[in-house]
């Protein structure tokens, strides 16, 4: 199902097209089945929110969104999750635009106090050719370690370590400063990093499923499955 509410229509009517996709969302989880809701933009419902403070006269606060947008965004973001016991439950994605990849924007920063996780795009990514254009390092799932195996999280352990150490390093390795064996962790992130950049480049018409991509990821680390 699809509700549409476009950017040219009133702020009444964005906010309600949020909060109406959430209520058939909910109706159905309430039926026992397993709803994806995806909702773009969180960013366009505070904008709408804004709106209409400001036309009452509420005072801005933060970057000029009044205090009723911090309101809003929990009472809608909340509604997703598990129904009640032994019914459905509702996987929320919720896209959030920032200006100028700011990472401190104040709706991408409430998001993510109540999300479960992030998803970084990034713009430089995104220039280098580089697609999906996630950033790894800015990116976090707070349920991963209770959802994966312990070998499964060892490994996205390991593998954010190397790559994040090499990304810290990467300048004085491009004009040849770095001398190898002064950082034994460094030495295996520079080994490994054609490999690490590699997983995590995918052609738009590359197919990759879970069980495939965690093969993929112990056998990058020599532990096949």
């Amino acid at each position: 199902m699809v509700v549409a509410a476009p950017a040219d229509t009133s702020p009444l009517m964005r906010l309600q097209g949020a909060a109406y996709a959430t209520t058939i969302a909910e109706y159905f989880r309430d039926q026992g089945k397993q709803v994806l809701l995806i909702m773009d933009s969180l960013t366009r419902y505070a904008m709408a929110q804004r709106e209409i403070a400001l036309a009452i006269g509420e005072p801005p606060v933060t970057r000029g969104y009044p205090p009723s947008v911090f309101a809003r965004l929990p009472a809608l973001v909340e509604r997703a999750g598990n129904g009640s016991e032994g019914g459905g439950s509702i996987t929320a994605f919720y896209t959030v635009l920032t200006e100028g990849d700011d990472q401190q924007d104040p709706i991408a920063d409430a998001a993510r106090a109540i999300l479960d996780g992030h998803i970084v795009l990034s713009r430089n990514l995104a220039d280098q050719g580089h697609y999906p254009a996630i950033d790894i390092e800015q990116s976090i799932s707070r349920a991963m370690h209770t959802l994966i195996k312990p070998t499964h999280f060892e490994h996205v352990r390991r593998f954010k370590l190397l790559f994040s150490r090499y990304q810290r390093s990467r300048d004085l390795i491009a004009v040849g400063a770095y001398q190898s064996g002064a950082d034994p962790i460094l030495d295996q992130a520079v080994e490994a990093y054609p490999a690490l950049e590699a997983f995590l480049q995918q052609g738009i018409e590359e197919h990759e499923g879970y069980e495939g991509a965690v093969a993929r990821l112990h056998h990058l680390f020599g532990d096949p499955m």
